[in-house]
């Protein structure tokens, strides 16, 4: 192989700031190594996540020099030694090592083969590259976190945005009923995704108008975790995605036999399967607000840093 085929292009940050930081890099592709493949990227999923840490660090996690992006779908290029899952050709997606650095944002991408799974026939890339952190965030907080059983209420905040638009159909098909908060524009949306109760908080408090409920899964953070409490019923289960600062409200949440508290997702092969069974069921579809070139990926974060998408950013890879 050419030393020039030995190289792809990723998205690199040059030093933790703002996204015109991001930058379009040469980078060597990586090869897989034991149980590993390598994966031609066609999409690459962009997430709250990747701006939060591309501003802040890293969690302290990224490698050198700092390549951005957790969500993948594409083709496997080559198979490392022991790996039995996969075989080249084959189209795969996933959420391959968060919240150590994957470098998504990138031609090429190698991981654990057991971060990925086959891509349902019934998506393409761009819609599969929009699901594994949001799906495997709602499937741990909803699932293995809460609990969560039918009939159950679940209130979910900005529930139109990348994550919580997925968490609502997630709740939906464990037969939840779904309260969701959103601007009133984005309420049509949210009713055709199943929701049943949607509140505009910009024009009431949400803790005036819920009621008691199960599971709050909040990705807004500041004081909407205090605000939750107040609706949660005794025993129910309060998940904070928005930082670990929420940790403070154990106490508080634990006087009211209220489990209440932080979570980070993790990798998770077998929940994946199943968000990719609901996927190729029709239960479980992003919804796409835009989708940009590899080398646009600072105006990616920026329309994502503005708070007012609805749905999920892709950036399309092979082009």
């Amino acid at each position: 192989m050419s030393e020039t085929a030995q190289r792809m292009r990723a998205i690199t940050v040059g030093a933790w700031g703002g996204p015109e930081l991001l930058r379009e890099t040469d980078l060597p592709r990586p090869v897989p190594g034991p149980c590993e493949i390598l994966v031609r990227v066609h999409a690459a999923g962009v997430n709250a996540t990747d701006w939060k840490q591309r501003a802040t660090g890293g969690l302290g996690l990224w490698a050198d020099p700092p390549a951005v992006g957790w969500d993948v779908s594409g083709t496997v290029e080559s198979v490392g030694v022991g790996t039995t899952l996969f075989l080249e050709g084959d189209e795969v997606f996933g959420m391959p090592r968060f919240p150590h650095q994957a470098g998504a944002y990138a031609e090429y991408v190698s991981a654990p083969a057991r971060h990925f799974v086959r891509k349902p026939a019934n998506i393409d890339h761009i819609e599969a590259a929009a699901l594994p952190l949001v799906s495997l965030t709602a499937w741990q907080a909803l699932i293995d976190t809460a609990h969560l059983e039918p009939g159950q209420r679940v209130l979910i905040h900005a529930a139109a945005g990348g994550f919580g638009h997925i968490a609502l159909q997630i709740a939906k098909s464990h037969r939840a009923h779904v309260i969701g908060t959103a601007r009133g524009e984005k309420h049509a949306f949210l009713r055709d995704l199943g929701a049943d109760q949607l509140i505009d908080y910009t024009a009431m408090d949400f803790a005036a108008a819920v009621g008691e409920v199960d599971v709050v899964l909040d990705a807004v953070g500041g004081d909407y975790g205090p605000r939750s409490l107040k609706v949660l019923r005794a025993g129910g289960t309060l998940v904070s995605l928005a930082s670990p600062a929420d940790d403070a409200l154990r106490p508080q949440a634990a006087d009211r036999g209220i489990r209440a508290g932080f979570m980070l997702v993790e990798p998770d092969h077998a929940a994946l399967r199943a968000i990719a069974d609901l996927a190729a069921r029709g239960r479980l579809r992003p919804a796409i607000e835009t989708v940009l070139p590899l080398s646009e990926a600072a105006q990616a974060h920026r329309l994502g840093e503005t708070g007012r998408t609805k749905g999920k950013i892709v950036l399309s890879v092979l082009e």
